[in-house]
C-alpha cells in the first residue's frame, strides 16, 4: 500500500489549488513539493515581431513562430503521445515515424485523439530524413533526437526550425526523462503551467513506490529479471545498466540481470541460460507474445528450460497512448504496474484496471471502456511495427 512522504503531501494540497488544467494528460502529470522536480531544462522568451525562442536539450536556441501550427516528430517516437498531453496539440501534428505510426494505430491515442493518424510517415525512410518531404509539410518546427545531430544540421540548413529532445541526457532515469520532454513540450506550445502539472505527477509516482520498498528494508527479495527489449529477426538485445530497464528495475524492486552490460545490449541463449530469470518483460519494440515463449514457438530458441517460463512468469508491456517501456504519456502508469508485478505483496491493495481508468479520466477527460481496457493490457503484436 502507497505511503505518502511529505513531498506527496504537498502535492495533494497543490493538486487542489489547480484542478483546472491538464487537458490531455499522460506522462507525468500532477504535482509534489518543487524540491522534487528536475528543474527546467528549457527557456523561452518572446521578442517583438512575432517570433520567440527556446533553449533545447542539445543547448541550442531555436527561433520559432508565436504560434506552432504545424508539427513535424522525426526521430523521437514516443513524442506524439507526449505532445497529445496538451490541448489542442494532437491536431498539429503533420508528420511521425513509421513506428511511432505502427505503435499509434494500435494504440489507445487515437480513440482520443483520431486525427493524429492523419499524419504522414514519408518524410522519412530507414530513418534518415528526406528534408525535400519535409519542407512540402510546411512545419513550423520539427522535434527529433537531440543525440542526432546530423538531423539538427540538415533541417538548419534547409531553414526549418527543429527543437531537440533528449533520451540521454538525464542519465536514462525515465521520470526526470519525462519530466524534461514535457516542460520543453510546454515552453514550444505555451502551455508551461499545464506542462508543470503533468511533469509533477511523474515525481509523485516514484515517491510512493519508491518508499514503500524503502519502508521494506533488507527483508526485500528482489526478482531477477531480464527485458527483451528488442526481439525479432533472430537477434535479442536486452536493457542494460545505462538504459531505461535499470531505472524501472531499480525503481520497482527487481534485480537487471544485465546490469553489467550497457545500453542495448545484444544477448544470446546462453546467457540468458546462465542468468536463469525469475521475470522477463517482453516490450512492445518486439512482435512476440508471452505465449511464443511458453509454447516455445520461435524457431531457433529454446525457452523451455528458463525459470521464468516455466514459472509462467513472462509478461508484456502494456501499451496505452504509447508503449510503456521508454518515457512517454502513461510514464506513471508503468510504474506502478512494473510494481505490481516485482513486488506483488508490497503492491498487493493496487488495482491496475481502477488506476489506468482513473489516470485517463482525470488527465484525458476520457472513460475507457473494458475492450480498450483489454487492449491496453493485451496490445497486439502490430505494435512493434515488425513481424514474428
Amino acid at each position: 500500500m502507497f505511503k505518502f512522504s511529505k513531498r506527496i503531501l504537498s502535492a495533494a494540497v497543490s493538486a487542489i489549488m489547480l484542478t483546472s488544467a491538464l487537458g490531455g494528460c499522460a506522462g507525468t502529470a500532477n504535482q509534489t513539493s518543487s524540491e522534487a522536480a528536475a528543474p527546467s531544462e528549457a527557456v523561452s522568451s518572446a521578442p517583438a515581431g512575432g517570433t520567440r525562442t527556446v533553449t533545447d536539450h542539445a543547448g541550442n536556441t531555436i527561433e520559432l513562430p508565436a504560434e506552432v501550427n504545424r508539427i513535424v516528430i522525426s526521430s523521437i517516437m514516443p513524442l506524439p503521445s507526449v505532445v497529445a498531453l496538451f490541448d489542442g496539440a494532437a491536431e498539429k501534428v503533420v508528420g511521425m515515424d513509421p513506428s511511432s505510426m505502427a505503435a499509434a494505430k494500435n494504440s489507445i491515442l487515437p480513440n482520443i485523439h483520431p486525427e493524429i493518424l492523419n499524419a504522414t510517415t514519408d518524410f522519412l525512410k530507414d530513418g534518415n530524413l528526406n528534408i525535400e518531404e519535409v519542407l512540402k509539410l510546411k512545419p513550423d518546427v520539427v522535434f527529433y533526437s537531440a543525440d542526432n545531430t546530423a538531423d539538427y544540421e540538415s533541417l538548419t540548413k534547409a531553414g526549418i526550425p527543429a527543437v531537440g529532445f533528449s533520451t540521454s541526457k538525464f542519465k536514462f532515469n525515465t521520470v526526470e526523462t519525462f519530466d524534461n520532454w514535457v516542460t520543453l513540450l510546454g515552453e514550444v506550445l505555451g502551455q508551461a503551467d499545464t506542462a508543470k502539472q503533468i511533469a509533477d505527477y511523474g515525481y509523485q509516482v516514484e515517491d510512493e513506490v519508491t518508499s514503500v520498498i524503502k519502508a521494506a528494508g533488507d527483508s526485500i527479495q528482489k526478482p531477477k529479471v531480464l527485458i527483451l527489449f528488442r526481439y525479432d529477426n533472430g537477434t535479442i538485445k536486452t536493457s542494460g545498466s545505462n538504459f531505461f530497464g535499470q531505472y524501472w528495475l531499480d525503481t520497482t524492486g527487481a534485480e537487471n540481470v544485465a546490469k553489467d552490460l550497457k545500453g542495448q545490449a545484444e544477448i544470446n541463449m546462453e546467457q540468458i541460460y546462465q542468468w536463469n530469470p525469475d521475470m522477463i518483460y517482453i516490450t512492445n519494440f518486439s512482435p512476440y507474445q508471452p505465449d511464443d515463449l511458453y509454447n516455445n514457438s520461435i524457431e531457433g530458441f529454446d525457452w523451455s528450460k528458463v525459470k521464468a517460463v516455466q514459472d509462467k512468469k513472462v509478461y508484456k508491456f502494456p501499451l496505452g497512448m504509447y508503449r510503456w517501456f521508454p518515457p512517454a504519456s502513461d510514464t506513471p502508469l508503468a510504474m506502478k504496474w512494473l510494481a505490481t508485478k516485482n513486488q506483488p505483496e508490497l503492491f498487493k491493495d493496487v488495482d491496475m484496471e481502477k488506476e489506468v481508468k482513473e489516470y485517463y479520466k482525470r488527465f484525458y477527460h476520457y472513460d475507457l471502456n473494458e475492450d480498450e481496457m483489454y487492449q491496453i493490457f493485451h496490445p497486439s503484436s502490430e505494435a512493434s511495427g515488425l513481424k514474428k
